[in-house]
């Protein structure tokens, strides 16, 4: 118990590696054995990782990041195993052990070839991903980053669909090539920085240091490796294919956790990578605001042309995960905020459309949308819940994808009312086409006489889809908890990338208890200045500051008050000497 408290995190990161170890030991021809192993080590993944929640602290005074683990790795090189995970972090980890162990169990029947890969490549497949979440190491962020990628490869390529060889090569090659400029942008950082350790918060620190140039590289050699796996426009042409193929379990798990490595990756190391230079920051969010805008809306109008159902929910993605991006580099706590609940809430309620799609795979072998019809009256179980993942995805209040998408409109209203109104055509477009799919599938009279004596949804399908659609629920009703954890990690970034939003926000709202600037945070960096902005970009206010360098028309206004008296309270004040 002792070991389990102070290495929690490695805990739930190896649990998986152990199963697959096992295993290895298995005989090929005891396929049952490899589904109860397999299930077993998925869910015991997700058992050990609960304590996180409620040992996780909310205080003022906790760490950045929490349950931390440093140990030598490669001293030569300076590379540690080091682990840790702030609020960010422990939304995404709980997110993978979850679906991890969902995907796995809606495996059981679907799979009937190579069972012992299949369960041992899924279950690599579960540290790969919790690695990326943990790691702050640069290096070791790396291995997981590409131990992930090999997994997905032969999952879609030998337990996908017919074109499924294809899908599998495009997608490796698109993520490697995006690493390959990744791994690039991590040897520069490094050297560049002394080439003495390859920390994460270290590095990043040290590149607030560096030229606009310098700064303007990192950014973009970053940004194909996250761009590539979000998917953003036009790095998303893989997607469609691999989700297409690939087997209901992994086409979960891909669009769940694995396009979150992507906006994961813009939250933890893109966005302190922004330039210092206020000209040049302006011209990168600028460009990341505008792309954002166009994979909602192109993401959306692709869907309506879709006659596969996977392939109309692989499309929905990019229009979905357009929306993460742009909260993301709208650089205000709500655009955030908001962002994170979203990829939380993607990852429930497309996992839920992918495991309905192939309940009907599984039924039917076919996922031509006009192969369906009338199917609420033989599956009416199964119509329902269908119905909640919809309209949980096109946001509708009192479902968890309702507010993810406001938040991200609210914080996106401050910095420009022109991307809200671009950002509202998606979502009325992915209302129309999610609710088209609907009613073809799922309303109308039964004409095929396939679908007239479909079985209804089986209790291994209710475990897999009834926790999803009671998360998709609660969030939508009760977001507060996940709020609360997201408040300190997200002030902390708007802090470093967008100092002055709460000195605005203060100047421009005297009366409201703005949030408070955390201790430690060195407000470095220039204003965010960019077009239609709703609010001054003022520095953040310091005690210590002289009232003249705050306000430049101070001098004028100190003439109606006392000598020592505070420009914003008349109070007398005095001010230390510069």
């Amino acid at each position: 118990m002792e070991f389990y408290n102070t290495h929690i995190l490695s805990v739930v990161l190896f649990t998986p590696l152990v199963g697959a170890l096992l295993l290895l030991f298995v005989p090929r021809d005891s396929e049952n054995a490899h589904r109860v192993i397999g299930n077993l080590f998925a869910f015991l993944g997700l058992i050990v990782s609960l304590p996180l929640l409620w040992r996780f602290s909310l205080a003022p005074d906790a760490p950045r990041f929490q349950f931390p683990e440093n140990h030598d790795w490669i001293p030569s090189i300076g590379a540690h195993y080091t682990l840790g995970i702030d609020g960010i972090s422990l939304l995404l980890v709980i997110l993978t052990t979850l679906l991890g162990a969902i995907s796995i169990l809606s495996s059981w029947s679907a799979i009937q070839i190579r069972t012992k890969e299949y369960y041992i490549l899924f279950l690599l497949l579960q540290v790969g991903m919790l690695g990326v979440f943990m790691a702050l190491d640069f290096f070791l962020f790396y291995m997981f980053w590409e131990v992930m990628l090999v997994p997905m490869y032969f999952l879609i390529g030998v337990w996908g669909s017919d074109r499924r060889l294809y899908a599998a090569i495009k997608f490796f090659l698109y993520t490697l090539v995006g690493s390959v400029i990744m791994l690039l942008g991590i040897l520069a950082l490094y050297f560049k920085a002394g080439g003495s350790t390859f920390d994460i918060p270290t590095l990043l620190a040290s590149a607030s240091q560096f030229d606009t140039h310098w700064q303007v590289l990192l950014f973009w050699a970053f940004f194909f490796a996250f761009a590539i796996k979000v998917p953003m426009f036009p790095f998303h042409t893989w997607l469609p294919d691999a989700h297409t193929e690939a087997p209901t379990a992994g086409s979960v798990i891909l669009a769940g956790v694995l396009l979150k490595m992507g906006t994961y990756g813009f939250i933890r190391f893109s966005l302190p990578l922004l330039p210092v230079d206020p000209a040049a920051r302006h011209q990168i969010v600028t460009i990341m605001l505008v792309v954002s805008i166009i994979g909602i809306l192109y993401g959306a109008l692709v869907c309506m042309m879709q006659k596969d159902m996977k392939k109309l929910i692989a499309y929905s993605s990019v229009s979905h995960l357009g929306f993460c991006t742009l909260g993301i580099f709208a650089l205000t706590p709500n655009g955030l905020s908001g962002s994170v609940i979203q990829q939380i809430n993607h990852g429930l309620s497309t996992g839920a459309l992918f495991l309905i799609i192939g309940v009907l795979y599984e039924r039917r072998h076919t996922r031509l949308i006009s192969e369906f019809g009338g199917l609420s009256t033989p599956m009416p179980n199964f119509a329902a819940i269908y119905m909640i993942a919809t309209l949980s995805s096109l946001g509708l209040p009192l479902l968890n994808g309702f507010i993810g998408e406001f938040v991200i409109l609210r914080g996106t209203y401050e910095v420009n009312i022109k991307y809200v109104a671009w950002a509202v055509i998606g979502i009325i477009l992915g209302a129309a086409y999610l609710l088209w799919l609907y009613q073809r599938v799922m309303f109308g009279p039964v004409t095929n006489p396939a679908n007239e004596h479909l079985p209804d949804l089986n209790a291994r399908e209710y475990a897999t889809l009834l926790p999803l659609i009671i998360l998709c629920f609660w969030i939508g009703i009760y977001p507060k908890p996940l709020f609360r954890v997201l408040e300190r990690p997200v002030q902390l970034i708007v802090e470093q990338v967008n100092p002055g939003y709460y000195g605005a926000e203060r100047a421009a709202a005297p009366g409201i208890n703005a949030a408070p600037t955390p201790g430690g945070i060195s407000n470095t960096m220039p204003a965010m200045n960019m077009s239609g902005i709703n609010r001054p970009p003022d520095p953040a206010p310091d005690d210590d500051a002289d009232p003249h360098s705050l306000d430049p028309n101070a001098k004028d206004n100190e003439k109606a008050m006392p000598a020592n008296a505070s420009p914003a309270t008349g109070t007398e004040k005095k001010q230390p000497a510069r």
